[in-house]
């Protein structure tokens, strides 16, 4: 497979992960705002400690991004995704702290704070 097509393949996995996270942050704001509990919860929650894991464990870089300069991939926020840099330039840090704001929610939530 040439270099191309797997860097390719790369940006579309990493876009699949990204959306995934995305989905399963939005999620847990849902089920902090609203009480929500059921197995599409758990499903989140289980994708986002994975996540959480593989970030810490590679510094807080997504390992992705040193496979996409493998094969190729030069410049940009998002060079190792099919997103734009403009889409993706602070997303890290908006989405860590709307991931962080849905388990406060959740944790008060469940802790009885919230009706």
């Amino acid at each position: 497979m040439s270099d191309a097509r797997i860097l390719a393949l790369v940006r579309g996995v990493h876009s699949t992960v990204y959306i995934m996270m995305v989905a399963s942050i939005f999620l847990l704001l849902y089920a902090g705002a609203t009480g929500y509990v059921g197995p599409w919860l758990w499903v989140a929650l289980g994708l986002l400690a994975i996540e959480t894991a593989v970030f810490a464990v590679n510094g807080l870089k997504c390992p992705l991004t040193a496979l996409a300069v493998r094969y190729g991939a030069t410049t940009g926020y998002a060079f190792d995704t099919i997103l734009t840099e403009r889409t993706i330039r602070f997303t890290f840090r908006f989405f860590s702290g709307l991931m962080v704001l849905g388990l406060v929610l959740l944790a008060l939530r469940w802790a009885g704070v919230l009706g």
